[in-house]
């Protein structure tokens, strides 16, 4: 089981619909244009299909769609993912109002058009009745042929991409090594000037405090000169007043004990005037005017200002200009290395190869497979002797899917060469070819529900009761939705419901019901006759159902043994 209940409010032409789906095989049916299409259109709304305007019924503000699916195990780690509670039955709803804006949840919590395909891609598997147009597509027949041998591109899409950046990266190199050069010249010039200063952080300050000091030189010594005469001078100088001072309150301190005190800060100030004498006698002896180191520094000096006007730059900034310049020629260098950039480009080419041998022998062990299903397929839908052939061939250029092309072709007559499935002229044998495609490829994936709309167009007589015996055989493992106006398509189904168009208030309204047997037999005879319905008609639509009937009770056993017959054929 897999799509439980699905209700429509102003969807097209439908006002209110609620249907519950059952198990196994049931089909839809009634007259063109009754809008049989519109349940799956709405279901592939509801799962995430881009929505219009177009969908809101005529005077309507806005369509909604509710599905409630069985929760298959496999998808319970995603919704936890995604954030989505788990819940059963999967609840799914689309909203789409008349200016064309949409809303969506999963089990009541919003959610993007995008989550909502992730889920349909799991649910529910759609057979269109065009779906041979894409098959004639390369890629889609590549997709097709790997999803039956189970060959999973994802490791060489990685591979693949990786070598076409390695392949970019040495293609511009390439392109650019002139300028590159032309650029890394320019860096080593503009470097070589700026070693020949070699500046280091923070030595613009004390290149500055030093010129500052040595232009001076002659005014500090004349000032440490003065300084000292004024402390040793034996008249005028400082020394000899402090130590008159304490002389006099250390010999009168017994008879005032503060003396004590007022005599030792005496005492210690004289320490620190013979400390200050000591060091400007040292000072004296080492000062020198030393015009050479000025000279030096006045060049030094120069340069920096002259570096620093030519780069556009503040002094202090000629290191970190330096440190970025020689950063940018690495890099440069590392662009401009076309031999490691070519070895990393054939190794990154050789990785990709390989895989895609791997994915190519893969392909070749499925592509057999896939040929004869197909074929045996085709012998019970009226292409007796046919042949179907999905065939290998080199790309064009390789890709992210490797470097195989797979076109399928189809004979329909014995003795007949395959062509491919876009020259095959018949309507006909294009619908039972898709068809045969889809039986066969159905049980791919873990999607619950098969729909097939209007594939079996084109068909008829015999081969129609054969489609119809596919589909029930299917809804044994599968549920399955047929849209058809073949009475020999729907006389095998489980379930039947009749979609017809009712004029209510001026506006053309869509039902849905299910039919009981009475109801399936006039049904039945319709589309075998008409409108008018006749004893013949209905006597041949309750033929048509016990047939299908007494083949049904009697399948089971009959249909695993066909089943085995038809995969070791396949095989």
């Amino acid at each position: 089981m897999g799509l439980r209940r699905i209700v429509l409010r102003d969807f097209v032409i439908v006002q209110a619909l609620e249907l519950s789906w059952h198990a196994g095989f049931s089909v839809l049916t009634g007259e063109t244009g009754a809008g049989k299409s519109i349940l799956i259109d709405a279901l592939q709304l509801v799962l995430g299909a881009r929505a219009d305007t177009g969908v809101v019924r005529e005077g309507c503000t806005q369509a909604d769609i509710c599905a409630e699916f069985d929760c298959p195990a496999h998808l319970q780690p995603w919704l936890e993912e995604a954030g989505f509670e788990r819940e059963e039955p999967l609840l799914l709803r689309r909203n789409i109002d008349s200016q064309g804006r949409s809303r969506a949840w999963i089990n009541g919590a919003p959610a993007t058009a995008t989550q909502l395909r992730t889920l349909g891609d799991q649910l529910i598997d759609i057979h269109g009745q065009h779906a041979w147009q894409s098959l004639t597509r390369p890629d889609a027949a590549r997709e097709l042929l790997d999803a039956y041998g189970g060959i999973s591109c994802r490791e060489l899409q990685t591979l693949w991409s990786q070598w076409s950046q390695a392949r970019r990266a040495l293609e511009h190199a390439q392109s650019t090594q002139d300028s590159l050069q032309r650029e890394r010249d320019r860096l080593q010039w503009q470097i070589a000037e700026l070693d020949k200063l070699a500046p280091l952080d923070h030595e613009w300050d004390e290149l500055n405090a030093q010129h500052t000091r040595l232009s001076h030189a002659q005014t500090l010594m004349d000032a440490a000169q003065a300084a000292l005469q004024l402390i040793e001078d034996d008249e005028a100088g400082a020394s000899q007043p402090l130590g008159r001072a304490q002389h006099l309150l250390q010999s009168q301190e017994h008879l005032e004990p503060e003396f004590q005190n007022m005599a030792d800060v005496l005492a210690s100030c004289q320490a620190q005037l013979a400390d200050a004498r000591h060091s400007l006698q040292a000072y004296l002896r080492h000062a020198d005017l030393d015009p050479d180191s000025l000279a030096q520094l006045d060049a030094r000096l120069s340069l920096w200002m002259q570096l620093a006007r030519r780069y556009k730059r503040r002094p202090e900034e000629l290191p970190a200009l330096l440190a970025g310049w020689r950063q940018e020629l690495t890099q440069l260098d590392a662009a401009v290395d076309i031999d490691g950039l070519h070895a990393a480009e054939k190794k990154a080419q050789q990785r990709y190869l390989t895989q895609a041998r791997q994915i190519s022998q893969l392909r070749a062990q499925a592509a057999p497979r896939l040929s004869r299903a197909i074929t045996q397929a085709m012998q019970g839908l009226g292409m007796e002797g046919g042949v179907f052939e999905a065939a290998l061939s080199s790309a064009d250029a390789p890709g992210a899917s490797g470097t195989d092309s797979v076109a399928f072709l189809v004979a329909g007559h014995p003795g007949v060469t395959p062509r491919p499935m876009a020259k095959v002229a018949s309507g006909g044998e294009l619908s039972r070819i898709s068809l045969a495609i889809a039986v066969t490829t159905s049980e791919l994936g873990e999607a619950g529900t098969l729909i097939f709309d209007e594939v079996d167009s084109g068909v008829g007589g015999a081969v129609a009761e054969t489609v119809g015996r596919l589909m029930h055989k299917l809804g044994h493992n599968r549920q399955v939705l047929a849209v058809t106006h073949l009475p020999q398509v729907a006389a095998w189904a489980n379930t039947h419901y009749l979609v017809s168009k009712q004029r209510a208030k001026q506006a053309t309204l869509s039902t849905v019901q299910v039919l009981d047997a009475g109801q399936r037999e006039a049904e039945l005879a319709r589309m075998l006759g008409g409108e008018r319905l006749s004893a013949t008609t209905l006597a041949h639509a309750r033929e048509m159902l016990a047939m299908a009937s007494q083949a049904q009770s009697r399948k089971p056993r009959k249909a695993k043994a066909a089943g085995r017959t038809a995969a070791k054929r396949a095989d």
